[in-house]
Formats: structure tokens, sequence, C-alpha cells
């Protein structure tokens, strides 16, 4: 039989392996939607704006559909698994190019770490209820096994695995969803979620950024350009897609939540309760009943799990381009004989992911509170510091020529979102302590991380500047 891969270089990833809708399903994953539904929207409740969580899903929707705009208009003209590395580098130079691959290795390697602790603490807790008890930290081990096997063979494999866990997800929440919704709720059905009085309530700031954070995944279409069957369709309908999909999800299933217990009594019942991530599963015995809520504690399980392995791809995508284009050594820019994945990159993951979570352990430090909230926090900064970047970007690339591209996709929208991002950057990098938890040197060390990266890789992209000028120049070229 002949070599499938015969022909490729040894820097190239897999060809023609994704369509829409693994490329929607693998993005998806990562923003994991009942680990939002579960484990985000609860606390967003209690610390941000109550109620008007709901209205803040669908604004951020707004602004994300905005960004993929610009986003996915640059997508159409630069065809690189580096994305944000990518367009910063077609956009703003080479330099900036490589300070924005370092920001993204930090960022996703932050993500996908951090949920290992989230994973860990709800194994621990959903296997214990069958008597299996096991400490939080070997579930995690064990999930980095599993991811790394997953990781180190061709995309596609993860795409199917990815696929069934998250229809399985979508449609727990769904059934509670129409649970609530044909009930009438606690006292009736109502739009005051929605009202700007609800929205500005409490802590509007917080509840924002939690909403944002729910989002972080979907700009990952552009990861799969390479892999992609028609990038120049595939990746522009799976980024709008994936924005609406997850935004429309979040907006009504927070919506439901608040009808399911009462606009009055939300917040005093999210207050009374010991870890406001249990909410979704009172609802869920409260309408869909014990048997499909029990069912919902372990797919909230295999929710982080997808998220996790949705993660663990981007990042070993961005290590194998760093490699590739000459940011990192070369030999971290090759693929698998065989696979045609990133199989470097996704062995330096699954180590670093070793080590770090090894740290945590010895030091005794919390899956959660520690663990997952410190770095899953860094890796939201990061990110919204790269989509701040690749809005400017975007206006740069298409500053001379348009391409055929509007001036709203080129200009007037990527200004706005740009601004927006780098507000909400600076707020998040400002306030970093009091959203973490953290203290003292922790309170500024971990989110200067994002701009010592940032430094790393400018230096880097210079080095090869001066190396290899003719290297350099083709940074974050298009790869197909």
């Amino acid at each position: 039989m002949a070599d499938p891969t015969n022909g490729l270089d040894s820097n190239q990833l897999r060809k023609n392996s994704l369509g829409v809708g693994s490329i929607t399903f693998m993005v998806v994953s990562a923003a994991a939607p009942l680990t939002a539904a579960g484990g985000g929207i609860p606390p967003s409740m209690l610390l941000g704006n109550g109620a008007g969580i709901a209205g803040s899903f669908l604004i951020v929707t707004l602004i994300l559909l905005a960004f993929s705009v610009g986003y996915v208009a640059m997508s159409r003209h630069v065809k690189n698994a580096g994305a944000f590395y990518a367009f910063a580098a077609q956009g703003l130079g080479g330099r900036v190019g490589g300070g924005a691959a370092m920001i993204a290795i930090l960022s996703y390697n932050a993500m996908q770490i951090g949920l290992l602790g989230l994973f860990g603490a709800v194994a621990s807790g959903t296997f214990a209820q069958w008597g299996l008890v096991l400490d939080w930290y070997v579930w995690s081990y064990i999930a980095i096994v599993l991811v790394a096997i997953l990781g180190y063979r061709q995309v596609d494999l993860s795409a199917k695995v990815l696929m069934v866990l998250v229809l399985a997800e979508f449609a727990i929440v769904v059934a509670l969803n129409l649970a609530i919704l044909f009930s009438g709720g606690e006292s009736g059905l109502n739009l005051q979620p929605f009202a700007w009085s609800e929205i500005t309530s409490g802590v509007p700031s917080i509840g924002i950024l939690f909403c944002f954070a729910g989002f972080i995944g979907f700009e990952a279409t552009t990861i799969y350009s390479e892999e992609a069957k028609n990038p120049s369709v595939t990746v522009p309908r799976a980024t709008y897609f994936s924005v609406i999909l997850i935004g429309v999800f979040y907006t009504i299933t927070s919506w439901l939540m608040v009808m399911g217990i009462g606009v009055d009594k939300l917040l005093p019942t999210l207050g009374g309760l010991p870890d406001p991530t249990a909410f979704l599963f009172i609802l869920g015995e409260t309408y869909i009943g014990p048997t499909l809520s029990m069912i919902m504690g372990v797919l909230f399980m295999t929710s982080i799990f997808a998220a996790v392995l949705a993660f663990h791809n981007a990042v070993a995508r961005y290590k194998f381009v760093a490699g590739r284009e000459g940011i990192l050594p070369d030999s971290v820019g090759v693929t698998h004989d065989v696979h045609r994945s990133p199989h470097v990159g996704s062995i330096l993951q699954t180590v670093l992911a070793l080590v770090v979570l090894t740290i945590f352990v010895a030091q005794g430090m919390d899956p959660v509170l520690n663990l997952f909230v410190w770095l899953t926090q860094l890796g939201t900064l990061g990110i919204l510091g790269l989509m701040a970047l690749t809005s400017f970007s975007v206006m740069a690339f298409f500053g001379k020529d348009a391409r055929g591209e509007t001036a709203l996709a080129t200009k007037i929208l990527p200004l706005i979102t740009g601004v927006i991002m780098a507000g909400l950057f600076i707020k998040i990098f400002m306030d970093f302590g009091a959203l973490t938890g953290t203290a003292g040197m922790l309170s500024w060390g971990l989110p200067a991380l994002v701009l010592v990266f940032g430094v790393i890789g400018f230096v880097l992209a210079s080095q090869l500047a001066s190396k290899d000028p003719s290297r350099f120049g083709q940074m974050g070229s298009t790869k197909l």
C-alpha cells in the first residue's frame, strides 16, 4: 500500500485531515462548555454581577464576533499553524511575531497544566463516590499519560475523541435547559437577566472577565489551517460557528440557570453553598433527577479532559511552528514520519506538564485554588494580550493593501476590539492578585511572565534576523 505521507517533508503537518466540524469540535472542547457551565458560571454570578451574567455573555459574544471579522479576514491570506504568531509576524514584523509565539506557548501551557489540577480534583471526587479513593494528583498523572498518547498520534484521532465528549456534554446541559424551560423555572420565565441594571449590578468587570475566560480556545481555529480541508473556507466557517455556538450556549444556559432558581433567590443560594460549582448539579437534581445529575457529574470530568487534550494539541503546534520558523531549535519543528503530528512539541508539553504538576504536588498546593486558578488566569491574561496584538496586526497587514477585504474587517472592527482587549489585559494585569487570591511576589510575578516571555521571543527573533535574514523574512508566511 502506498505511504500516505509520501512526498511530505518532515516539517509538514497532515494536510486535508480536518473539516469544519472537526475543527469546530476541537476548539469548542477547549472552551469546555460543561466545565464553564458548572465551574465558571456560578462563581461569576457570585463574585461578579449575579443574574446579569447572562447579559454579559451576550455582550462578550458580540465583541468576539466583531474580533472574528478581522481575524477571519487575515486567515484567508495567512495560512500558518502559528495563528497569533503568524498574524503578528506578518502584520507587525518578525520580532513582534517572536514575542507573540513565546506568549502563546506560555499561555496555552498554563491553560492546559492548570486544567490538570481541576481534572484531578473532580475525578477524585467522582470516583470516590464509587469506592475508588485516590489522591487528586493520581488522576492528573493518568490524564497526562492519556493526553500524551492522543497528542502524539495524528490529529484526526484526537478530533474523533473530542467530538464524542463535546456532544455528550452539550446533550446533558441542553436536557437541563429544556427541563427548566418547559417547567417555567422557579417562578416563570422573564428577561430580567438581560436588563442593563442587572448587567451593571455587583462587580460587572469580574463578570465580564469570567465571560471572556469561558471563550478561551475558540481562537485556535487558525492553528489547524495547515491541516484543514480547503482552509480558506473551513477556518472562517469554523471560527464563526465556534463563537456563535459557545456564545448562544453560554447565554441561554446562564439565563435558564437563573430562571431555575429565581432572580431573587440566586445570590442567597450561591452564597449559602460551600462550593458554588455545586449549583449546576443542584439544578440538575431538581429538574432532571438524580440519575441524569450523576451522569452530568461524570461528563463534567470528561469535559475537563477534553479541554486538557485540546490545549495540549494547540501548544504542541505552537512549539512545532516556533521550531520550524527558527525561534526554537530546528529539532522541535519536525513532524512524525507516519502520523504527521507535531510529536516533538507534544513530548515536550508532556514532560513540562509532569514537571510542573510534580512541583505543585511536592509543595502540597491545592489543585483548584492554586494550580487551576493561578495558571488558567495567567493563560487568560496572555491570550487576551495576544488578541489585542492580533487586532492591531490585522490593521497593519491590510494597511497598504486591503486585498479585497472591506474597511469594516480591516480597520474599524479591529481597532474597536483591539482597544477593548488591551483594556481588559491591563485590567487583569493590575488586579491579578485580587482575581486569583495570590499575594506578595506571586501577585505581580505571575502576570509579569507574559511580558518576560514576550521579551524572550523578541530577542530570539532578533537573533534569527542576525544569523539568517532570509529565514527571518519568511516568518509567519503561508505554509501550504
